[in-house]
């Protein structure tokens, strides 16, 4: 377990930039590792809500794969993240009261490890950014500010939130006390003051308001102690002294604090109330089907959206309504009824159970889901597997039926002897990507072989399984204007646009004799309002307008496309 959950959220090495790919496989392939170390554990499966839920998603995947043109490398990622939360899920609600409890304790310590590693790089990126590199901790790009090994602070704001209430649920169960009596009084707060002041460095507003949750359930959960509802509610002071220490840090000295300056922009983000408008917009216009599992990016691309920001992104920062518009109204309600009715029934077991260990355990499972949750409506972590794993399985655990019930008293528990099978299925899955990720890698970073850029774009197309749309990107940028370029660009774009592939794109369309669609995406790019656009366009400025001879990106389209007549 603390493979699973400490490496992947704290892995700085990437093969390229800004990409994820290694913790993530570091996650499936920790978790991986701990379904082999359970052996013949009795588990009842069982299905639910939840399961009911995340086997709808499982299906909008292949639907939109069939319906939408969602590439085929897309489709293997999404269904074999979907799928192995779903494994998670009903194996931490299958699980026996004892294995259930080790479960748990061992999953808290891996949260508390990884958030506490977490705090360390964090303060490493603020007061010694010369020692961060790309090996052991990334360095920050934002100066006065923590990152994490994740480059994101919402992602480490997260990590370090989770293992806040890891700590209180050892704490409870007396795991985080030494052969000394005395640590019990000290060690939980400096635990807690050590996460805090991280939750400060990263200087997410998300971060610090999920801290009022992590209140609020101590001050109403009757199973935590007073010694440990005390040193909780420390934590507004903790955040208040880690703020005033770090504000006068920077000003006797040329240091930068960027929570200051963050915070100081209010708790909303224009942002995100930016992609918020436009995903209603789509929503609006796609009713009942929505715009396909996976498509939002692309749909939201291609569609007329005189308001939208000057970015490109493929998810709306926000759960709800990224499962309304990517499958509209009754597919989407359905899904989310259901996940409101495992959360319902999870939440009913934790107020009805008798046994305090077991209350306990649930009501910090549940604390952990709605945490991710209530972060997941202005982020999208839960699309990362070191995540959404993780919370699965607490998920899980939180739903378990009670112990002992009469269904389990008449179904007699199987021995699992699949569980380590599937353990290893999952290691070399990950492996296997591990190298097929390789493919894409080489596109970038020369290999010793002296193989063309052009080669290695053509194999990795042509070889890869999960990647290839990464390899479209290469190929539509990089691929003389034509039609194997227009291919490469429309299957990349169900992933992720960018000025070089609307351009590309367009260049390719007029060469392949449909100029007017090229300058139907052309207008939809002079609507990012982008400095490189500006300048690509900018000797339509130069041009009479009764000249004979105009580029075609001067020109409007003759008629209006929707996105899926742009696939």
């Amino acid at each position: 377990m603390l493979l699973a959950c400490v490496i992947a959220p704290n892995l700085a090495v990437n093969l390229v930039s800004s990409s994820a790919t290694l913790n993530q496989l570091a996650a499936l392939a920790g978790w991986g590792l701990v379904l082999l170390t359970m052996g013949a554990t009795p588990v009842n499966w069982r299905t639910g809500p939840a399961v009911w839920a995340l086997l709808l998603l499982l299906a909008a995947a292949w639907v939109s794969y069939f319906w939408a043109g969602l590439p085929m490398s897309l489709l293997l990622s999404y269904s074999g993240l979907l799928g192995a939360a779903l494994l998670l899920l009903m194996l931490g609600q299958g699980l026996g009261s004892g294995p259930r409890q080790a479960g748990f304790k061992a999953l808290c310590w891996g949260l508390l490890w990884a958030g506490l590693m977490g705090a360390v790089v964090s303060v490493v990126q603020v007061f010694a950014p010369d020692w961060a590199g790309e090996v052991w901790i990334a360095r920050s790009d934002i100066p006065g500010r923590a990152l994490g090994n994740l480059r994101q602070p919402n992602h480490l704001a997260s990590s370090l939130i989770w293992a806040c209430v890891a700590a209180v649920y050892l704490a409870e169960q007396r795991a985080l006390v030494t052969q000394r009596r005395s640590s019990a009084i000290w060690l939980l707060p400096a635990v807690l003051l050590v996460l805090v002041f991280g939750l400060v460095l990263s200087a997410s507003r998300g971060g610090m308001a999920m801290l009022g949750v992590l209140l609020l359930w101590v001050l109403l959960d009757r199973c935590i102690s007073r010694p440990t509802r005390l040193a909780v509610l420390m934590t507004p002071l903790m955040l208040g002294l880690g703020w005033a220490a770090m504000s006068l840090w920077s000003q006797l000295g040329e240091h930068q604090f960027s929570a200051a300056s963050r915070l100081a922009e209010g708790a909303s983000s224009p942002k995100r109330l930016q992609y918020l408008a436009c995903a209603w917009e789509l929503l609006k216009q796609h009713p009942w089907t929505g715009v396909g599992w996976g498509e939002f990016n692309f749909a939201l691309t291609m569609t007329p959206m005189p308001g939208r920001p000057n970015s490109f992104v493929d998810h709306t920062h926000n759960l709800l309504m990224q499962i309304l518009v990517e499958l509209g109204w009754p597919a989407g309600l359905l899904v989310l009824g259901l996940l409101a009715a495992a959360l319902k029934r999870a939440f009913q077991l934790g107020r009805n159970e008798t046994a305090p260990s077991e209350a306990l355990l649930r009501h910090a499972a549940l604390m952990l889901v709605c945490l991710i949750l209530l972060q997941g409506l202005l982020e999208f972590q839960l699309w990362y597997a070191y995540f959404l794993l993780p919370a699965a399985f607490a998920f899980g655990m939180a739903l378990a039926p009670p112990s002992p019930s009469p269904e389990s008293a008449e179904r007699k528990p199987a021995r699992t002897r699949p569980l380590p099978l599937l353990g290893f299925l999952m290691v070399a899955l990950s492996v296997l990507v591990f190298f097929d990720y390789l493919r894409v890698v080489a596109i970038t970073v020369q290999p010793p072989n002296g193989m063309s850029l052009l080669d290695r774009i053509t194999q990795a197309q042509q070889r890869s399984i999960f990647f290839s749309h990464q390899a479209d990107y290469a190929a539509s940028t990089f691929l003389l204007p034509g039609p194997e370029a227009l291919d490469a660009a429309r299957r990349s774009a169900h992933n992720v646009s960018d000025e070089s592939t609307l351009i590309a794109w367009a260049n390719s369309l007029v060469v392949s004799g449909d100029a007017d669609r090229a300058r139907y995406v052309v207008q939809r790019l002079r609507e990012f309002n982008l400095p490189r656009t500006r300048e690509w366009l900018a000797e339509c400025e130069r041009i009479a307008p009764d000249a004979k001879v105009r580029p075609y990106q001067c020109d409007a389209p003759r008629r209006q496309y929707s996105y899926r007549e742009m696939r």
